[in-house]
């Protein structure tokens, strides 16, 4: 469906859960308190709004946390929702502890893409960032997916006097297997508000200094807004998505909702429905169609991130909006 800027929504991420293994600094620290489960949505609830969703030709779906893999059942509900007829794309977004377990299934059933968070190649900074000593099961995991002919991306923040020195690194796994890597601007969020980024269009100059032999990547690579570069000499290509910095709204295509159940049309802004209130209290199928249009018709055009301080921006850290 259209909004009411004539974008095309088609893409929704779907928190399932607002837990997570890692306690990544920007993200989750220890000290964020978790919803409580009569809160969270129901793989029921989450499958009836998707079914809804389709009806109005939102047909792509991303399946994000928390950390989606710690939720049981996952795997089981991306296997009923890539059944549907009329769903386009299932994919996942993880941090990859868990990946190795369940790739196998995954390519069973189909699903189309996985998207690892992955900010360093660098175990003591890797366990600094998230809290967890993981870097080997993670890497381990990726070329488990990657070998079995799962389609797989890495996205990297890169942040200032944390991991910046380690940023070129990352450029070796796409240099030397199929899969791209995607540089993401920090997001000025929750405690990503307290983290300086590195400026993305340096960063490509730089890159594109150090492997001049390339091209744009005209074709569309994925659901979001990444520009891409590919050196001749690599496999995968090079992603760079700065969305303070490179403002796409006006292409954005995408809603979220949150593992509580919020609809949520904009990043920045509050703005939104609950969608598990409707559902909870007996609204019908057609009835919940009729809400998921009404609220997406009002997305609105731009977000604001960057300037002053404004009340409708939601200030819910990231793992409660969801990834």
């Amino acid at each position: 469906m259209k909004d009411n800027y004539g974008r095309e929504i088609e893409y929704m991420r779907i928190s399932i859960t607002d837990r997570c293994n890692f306690r990544c600094k920007y993200c989750m620290p220890c000290d964020v308190p978790f919803i409580p489960h009569e809160q969270i949505l129901s793989y029921e609830e989450i499958y009836q709004i998707c079914e809804s969703a389709l009806k109005l030709g939102v047909n792509r779906f991303k399946i994000t946390g928390g950390e989606p893999l710690v939720r049981k059942g996952c795997l089981d509900f991306m296997r009923k929702l890539k059944s549907l007829p009329e769903t386009r794309q299932v994919t996942i977004t993880t941090n990859g502890l868990l990946l190795g377990e369940y790739a196998k299934e995954m390519k069973e059933i189909g699903i189309d893409g996985i998207n690892v968070s992955l900010d360093t190649l660098d175990r003591d900074t890797f366990c600094h960032l998230t809290g967890v000593d993981g870097l080997e099961r993670v890497l381990d995991s990726i070329y488990t997916a990657y070998n079995l002919g799962l389609k797989v991306k890495i996205n990297c923040v890169p942040l200032k006097n944390v991991n910046e020195k380690d940023t070129f690194r990352m450029l070796e796994i796409c240099k030397n297997h199929s899969i791209d890597v995607r540089f993401i601007e920090i997001m000025p969020i929750g405690y990503g508000k307290d983290y300086a980024g590195i400026t993305l269009t340096n960063l490509e100059r730089r890159i594109r200094e150090m492997y001049p032999n390339g091209e744009e990547v005209m074709r569309k690579l994925g659901n979001g807004p990444a520009r891409y570069y590919h050196p001749y000499e690599f496999r995968g290509s090079i992603g760079f998505i700065d969305s303070i910095h490179g403002k796409f709204c006006d292409k954005c295509n995408r809603v979220r909702i949150t593992s509580e159940g919020f609809l949520k049309t904009c990043l920045y802004y509050n703005h939104g429905v609950s969608l598990r209130d409707y559902i909870r209290q007996g609204g019908s199928q057609e009835g919940l169609i009729r809400l998921m249009q009404e609220t997406i018709l009002k997305k609105p055009g731009e977000h604001h991130f960057g300037n002053c301080e404004d009340a409708q921006e939601d200030t819910r850290k990231m793992s409660q909006i969801g990834g």
